[in-house]
């Protein structure tokens, strides 16, 4: 983690830790950065970059001061307008651009925004790349064997240009359609889209598959992304599910990278039920890779125990779909994913998908003739309890002797019938306590004596 790019872009709080001077910035250094390295490989045109974006309402801004410093270094700069990251990076990939660059903040509230860095192949950028740009934003800049106390401008013929590519996202919808193998007709659908980039994107491509689609907030107005709806907030979801009669329902976050579900009897379905049923799925159909799904250290016991039971392998990575996705492309996997949702299909996308993430939902249900409640009994969720503590410096709480002497207390009092673990933020100067039992009152009670430990050591953040 860099001093302002975390595990999932540069975010923050819009004009306060994230601003309109940084977006431009980052337009400068990385129009610049990319025409340099065609330049130096001998090739002729501009840089090419591809952005999304979004309904915050500083989303605009922030695309607007990209542009300005992307075009100012002689980038041509594409835009893809309100749309879901996976849509950037498929569109980086498939059609050549240098870059894809996607300002959201996720989950997170209107005030916050991100912008979400991606190399030509549609994952997460080079650490190389963020680490230039974070010296360029620092004002400290060597690359190519010099120092750059500023950079040129382009110049007359040179200076980029934005263009409307708007049929750019226009056909990752149709890439979509492509992949539903089964008609959703007859099939009563619910889709919560968070007032976010799914908003049109979801319902177009369920209608198109023949689903009768009941679609809520999907009225943005740069306010009002995530607040109280999609997937960090799935309530209003459940109650439509119910009071509708529906099959199942998808609920996706403000950048649609992530969805969970809601069964037809209105049980919410986390990413860990929802890795188990298309693991299952895959394995059946001879599918799985390496009969292995990928997850993360974040990722609820009862899972391991369905994927023993069932027979399937198990990896764990550092928290973050980055990482997720960095094993599966270097072990050849074909599903992993995190508990909250942000599920990566290997044969389809370089990123967490959650409109791809429903479709494969979809897919099971269909293909084995059976609803969701049943697809995901196996895995009995346990009780998780997680809690934040604000430190003043996180590798040193960690390291306390008198904290890991806790934490290990804690992990031998549980034993197999739970567990417990003391993780780094990658975002926040933020510890964050998490454990797992039978009974959420145990898991308070460990976290808790963890938390104490910590404030007993002098570590809490007033």
């Amino acid at each position: 983690m860099g001093k302002y790019f975390g595990t999932d872009g540069f975010r923050g709080k819009v004009n306060v830790s994230l601003t309109a001077e940084h977006a431009y910035k980052i337009g400068r250094f990385l129009g610049w950065y990319y025409n340099q390295c065609k330049a130096r490989r001998g090739e002729d045109g501009p840089a090419r970059m591809v952005i999304g974006k979004d309904t915050r309402r500083s989303s605009y801004m922030l695309e607007d001061c990209l542009c300005g410093g992307l075009t100012a270094s002689g980038a041509d700069v594409y835009l893809l307008h309100v749309t879901t990251t996976p849509s950037v990076a498929y569109i980086a990939r498939v059609d050549g651009f240098d870059c894809g660059i996607m300002i959201s903040a996720s989950h997170n509230p209107y005030f916050d925004n991100g912008i979400k860095l991606l190399n030509g192949a549609g994952e997460k950028m080079d650490e190389q790349v963020i680490a230039l740009t974070e010296d360029y934003l620092d004002g400290r800049l060597e690359a190519f064997g010099q120092l750059w106390p500023e950079l040129p401008y382009a110049q007359m013929e040179h200076i980029g240009r934005t263009v409307d590519y708007v049929a750019g996202r226009n056909r990752y919808i149709g890439y979509l359609i492509s992949l539903g193998l089964y008609s959703f007709r007859g099939k009563k659908v619910g889709l919560d889209c968070a007032n976010g980039s799914a908003w049109t994107i979801a319902k177009a491509v369920f209608d198109a598959l023949g689903a009768s689609t009941y679609v809520i907030h999907a009225e943005p107005n740069g306010v009002n992304i995530n607040e109280n709806a999609g997937s960090t907030h799935i309530e209003s979801l459940q109650k439509l599910v119910v009071e509708q009669g529906l099959d199942v329902g998808f609920a996706y976050d403000g950048d649609a990278d992530r969805c969970l579900c809601v069964d037809e009897t209105g049980r919410a379905i986390s990413g860990d039920q929802i890795m188990y049923l298309c693991g299952r799925y895959l394995k059946s159909r001879g599918k799985l890779l390496n009969n292995r799904v990928v997850t993360t250290v974040m990722s609820n016991l009862g899972l391991y125990k369905a994927l023993d039971a069932a027979g399937i392998e198990y990896a764990k990575t550092a928290v973050g779909d980055k990482y997720v996705y960095e094993y599966m492309a270097q072990h050849g996997d074909s599903i992993g994913g995190e508990q909250s949702g942000h599920i990566i299909f290997s044969e389809f996308a370089s990123t967490g998908d959650g409109i791809l993430t429903s479709l494969k939902v979809m897919e099971a249900m269909l293909a084995q003739k059976q609803p969701l409640s049943k697809l995901t009994a196996p895995v009995t969720i346990y009780p998780q309890v997680l809690f934040n503590v604000r430190v003043k410096d996180k590798a040193a709480a960690q390291a306390d002797p008198a904290v890991q002497a806790a934490v290990q207390t804690q992990a031998d009092r549980l034993g197999d019938a739970g567990r417990v673990l003391v993780r780094e933020s990658g975002t926040e100067p933020l510890l964050r306590v998490m454990a797992e039992a039978e009974t959420e009152d145990l898991c308070r009670d460990c976290v808790e004596r963890i938390i104490q430990a910590v404030r007993d050591g002098g570590h809490e953040a007033k």
